[in-house]
Parts: structure tokens; C-alpha cells; sequence
């Protein structure tokens, strides 16, 4: 039986505004929701430093107005998030914390924002429009980039803010042994690197047995130098939207708050 594609309703605008944040970049563009399709160039800005909530917002309102927006607007974030409030700040600015981000972007761009977890919204996209259309089951998306972002998905329905980066691996703090950041900065190679990606894999399978893991993020698009060399159970995809999927995401829920 093929799983419902999205535990969102079906669009209800036919475009939004998406936002992409992360540790290094904040990339936006404008979607067509209803193909999953940038109908507009992505833009990327790198994150300020101190990435705190009125640096991070001025760069969103820069993105939106760049793009003379007016619409719904969806942003990820690095972060737990619960009713629009950021519960944790592993890659950003730890003032964030118990800050309603929701309001802090609407109030920036005035414009109604809705956030979500970053690696959520990279699911959501690749549950409706990619890797994992049509796939029942448990489907994991794991995203690297300067940590390690999670979606946990049941018969295409998300079980918010697994953050599945942070399970401990080998005494550390998972994303600190197996990011695409900690790859760029210890200089690895993709064999050396793949085989702490192997090890972290591993210990998720262990977990959650699922029946398919999507890889995303930057590396993604060089997926053909180290998914084959992972050793698993389980069938690995690369995220076919690669580095839109969370903007793409983003835009869904804006479109179908």
C-alpha cells in the first residue's frame, strides 16, 4: 500500500516564500508548492556572526525583499522547535533559546512566517516531491552539513524534532564526529569521513530499524564518492532535491499553515 506523501493537506496557495537556515548559509527563493520547483534563483547569504535573532532576521527580510515578496513565508531552523519557539540552538546563537522565532521573523519582514526544524522541512519535501515519494514505513532523512539534522517519517507522517543528530557516538556528540562540517575542517577524505558516517548510521539502524534512509545536504550532491561506500541494511537514497529541499519544505508549510 503506498503511504500518504506528506502528513501536510494538500496545497492551498500555489506559492510561497521558503528560507533555508543554517550554521553557515541562509539560502531563499520563491516555490511553486504544488511541483516542489524554485520559481525563483536561490539566493544565499552567509549566516552572520554572531547569528543572533536580529542579525538572523535582518538577513531573512534582506532574502524576501530581494525577491519583492509579499506572500506566505516559510523558514527552517536549526532547532527543536515547538508552536513556533525554538527549544534548542546547536548551531546558531544560544540567545534563540525560548525565543518565538515565528514572531521575530513575521515582525522583521511583516509577513506571516512559519518555522519549523530544518531536517523536517528537508523531509517533508523529499516525502512529497523526492527520494521518498510514495515510500511506506519508517523513513529516516539524514542531513549533513554543519551538524547532523534528522526526519523521522511513519507511512509519511512526521514525528517532529527527532534531532537524531546528537545520540552520542563513540563518547561524543554525533555531529561532532560525523558532520560534513567536521569532514571540511579535519580536511578527510570521503573514504576516511564515510567511515564515521558508517558508524553513526549504524547505531540509527540499530535504533529505529527503518526501511529506508534519505542522505541530504551539501555533500549530498557528491553522494556517488561515499554512499556506496556505507555497509548497511538498509536501502540509502540520495535527497533528489538536494540542497532545496529545505526551502522547498519551508514553502509547503507556509503554504499550508
Amino acid at each position: 500500500m503506498t503511504a500518504p506523501v506528506s502528513d501536510l493537506p494538500p496545497a492551498s496557495l500555489d506559492a510561497a516564500f521558503g528560507v533555508d537556515i543554517g550554521g553557515s548559509g541562509i539560502k531563499g527563493a520563491v516555490v511553486d508548492t504544488l511541483t516542489g520547483q524554485l520559481r525563483t534563483q536561490r539566493v544565499r547569504i552567509p549566516t552572520p556572526k554572531p547569528s543572533t535573532p536580529d542579525n538572523v532576521a535582518e538577513v531573512v527580510v534582506q532574502l524576501v525583499t530581494k525577491a519583492n515578496w509579499t506572500g506566505p513565508v516559510g523558514a527552517t531552523f536549526p532547532a527543536v522547535i515547538k508552536s513556533g519557539v525554538a527549544r534548542s540552538a546547536a548551531n546558531v546563537d544560544p540567545s534563540w533559546i525560548g525565543t518565538d522565532v515565528d514572531a521575530v521573523f513575521s515582525k522583521a519582514t511583516g509577513l506571516d512566517v512559519t518555522v519549523l526544524n530544518d531536517a523536517d522541512a528537508a523531509g517533508l519535501a523529499e516525502v512529497r516531491f523526492g527520494a521518498a515519494r510514495g515510500v511506506s514505513g519508517v523513513v529516516i532523512l539524514l542531513t549533513f552539513g554543519t551538524g547532523i539534522g534528522s526526519g523521522i517519517f511513519l507511512n509519511g507522517k512526521l514525528v517532529p524534532n527527532s534531532e537524531l543528530g546528537h545520540l552520542e557516538l563513540e563518547g561524543h556528540d554525533a555531529e561532532s564526529r560525523a558532520a560534513a562540517s567536521v569532514k571540511d575542517k579535519q580536511k578527510m577524505s570521503y573514504k576516511q569521513w564515510a567511515k564515521r558516517v558508517q558508524a553513526y548510521m549504524s547505531h540509527v539502524e540499530r535504533l529505529f530499524s527503518p526501511d529506508l534512509f534519505i542522505v541530504g545536504g551539501g555533500v549530498s550532491k557528491d553522494a556517488d564518492r561515499w554512499v556506496p561506500l556505507l555497509k548497511l541494511q538498509t536501502p540509502v537514497r540520495p535527497a533528489q532535491l538536494l540542497n532545496n529541499a529545505g526551502i522547498v519544505g519551508a514553502a509547503m508549510a507556509a503554504a499550508e499553515r
